[in-house]
């Protein structure tokens, strides 16, 4: 199987387009350039990824396009855009001109507004996605799953994926309310999931079995068809290293079928995200 990482993240904190992450950070405060995860891909077999956004400026967005282009192992970019600006429609159409520009990201979990995405601005916006062809990535936390959840039924046509699913509370080891709303977002056919970050919100002192909780109610309540792995690196060394991640996926997935886990690790990012491994 051709392994695909849905989530990595590049920075070049020199440039001025990140002021995340910060110098108490100290494991991820540096450079990341695909020069620095090459060989972890190529230890754990991953033929191509997913590379997303991690500061709300274009300027950003821009500078992992360009990167992009460059670089055969990122099939696929996940920007920014203001989506609650006047030209936003226009913006998004102007990005597309890059051939691997696939999805954006508002950074909802940093907007205090819970209900910030349901603004008519926003929704005007995201109601124009399918007709582009360009995708939702959601960076939540539990409290935005009925949100989601509303935009999803306002625009069943716009395909949506969870980061991080949703961003349970692991650390606390709390379940609710994040298992009923992810379990009631689930009916929702255009709503997909990434089995990502979880290492990063069970903290130091997480194990597989931490985690296992977690992973299996995203693979049951959506189903392998609509979840997806990502690493979130280089986020995920605050916590793991890449392998040690990539291990522990395999672990949670180890009791599902072949073709659930061809979906988990490759076959549901390639779809959702219109890529292809030539």
């Amino acid at each position: 199987m051709n392994f695909i990482d849905a989530h990595q993240h590049y920075w070049t904190l020199g440039l001025g387009h990140n002021d995340w992450p910060g110098p108490d950070l100290e494991s991820i405060y540096r450079d990341f350039a695909p020069k620095d995860l090459k060989p972890h891909l190529a230890a754990a077999g991953i033929a191509r990824t997913v590379l997303v956004q991690a500061a709300p400026n274009v300027a950003e967005t821009e500078f992992l396009l360009a990167l992009a282009e460059q670089e055969e192992t990122v099939a696929a970019v996940v920007g920014w855009v203001d989506v609650l600006a006047p030209g936003a429609i226009s913006e998004i159409e102007r990005l597309k001109n890059h051939r691997k520009f696939k999805g954006i990201r508002p950074m909802l979990q940093s907007i205090a507004e819970t209900a910030w995405i349901l603004r008519p601005e926003a929704v005007a916006t995201l109601e124009a996605l399918p007709r582009l062809d360009i995708r939702f990535d959601a960076l939540i936390q539990p409290r935005h799953l009925p949100m989601i959840a509303a935009l999803a039924d306002r625009l069943p046509e716009l395909q949506i994926v969870l980061d991080h699913g949703a961003k349970p509370f692991i650390a606390e080891g709390r379940m609710e309310p994040w298992r009923a709303d992810m379990a009631a977002l689930a009916l929702r056919r255009n709503v997909h999931v990434k089995l990502s970050g979880l290492v990063t919100e069970a903290g130091g002192a997480w194990t597989a079995e931490r985690l296992r909780p977690y992973a299996s109610h995203l693979i049951e309540a959506f189903g392998a068809d609509r979840v997806m792995f990502g690493s979130d690196w280089p986020v995920v060394l605050l916590d793991a290293d890449y392998g040690t991640w990539f291990s522990a996926a395999l672990e949670l997935t180890a009791d599902r079928t072949e073709a659930e886990k061809q979906a988990i690790f490759s076959r549901t990012a390639l779809r959702f995200y219109g890529i292809s491994l030539v």
